[in-house]
């Protein structure tokens, strides 16, 4: 990472940390628990759906097609909701516009890795940009299943 990433990572953790800290009088829902210092790497043995299996060391040949995996990029959005319109609406629509969506005000967005449901969140503000602390985060097995 360069000076300049963890000099961001440092000002989303302390900023998170205060907004935390600050609701952690509310409702003290699920996302006020999150720790955001640094993570370490989640190992091919974590994905593995039968816990008692032998859990034998990764050759260096598995490791480097790990680490060769681990730098794929992948696309993650955030989805506030969705609507169905008609073309015809659609094509009437100008500024000021306003699209009904079927989530209700409130509801935690959606967060989905390459289209497909990882977790769910809600938005924060750190520095004049919009952020999403994670709620729910769906089970590394799960995520697994759903990606076969």
């Amino acid at each position: 990472m360069s000076d300049n990433d963890n000099k961001l990572a440092e000002e989303w953790a302390a900023a998170l940390g205060e907004q935390g800290a600050a609701s952690a009088g509310g409702t003290g829902g699920a996302g006020s628990d999150v720790d955001f210092g640094e993570a370490a790497p989640a190992s091919i043995e974590q994905f593995n759906e039968n816990p008692t299996a032998s859990k034998a060391p990764l050759t260096r040949e598995e490791r480097k097609k790990l680490d060769a995996i681990m730098d794929i990029p992948v696309t993650i959005t955030m989805e506030v909701g969705h609507a169905k319109i008609s073309i015809r609406n659609l094509l009437q629509l100008n500024q000021g516009s306003v699209i009904e969506l079927e989530r209700l005000a409130g509801e935690p967005l959606d967060v989905l890795v390459n289209g497909t449901l990882i977790a769910h969140g809600e938005v924060v503000v750190v520095n004049d940009k919009f952020g999403i602390r994670l709620t729910d985060v769906i089970s590394q097995v799960e995520r697994i299943k759903k990606l076969r």
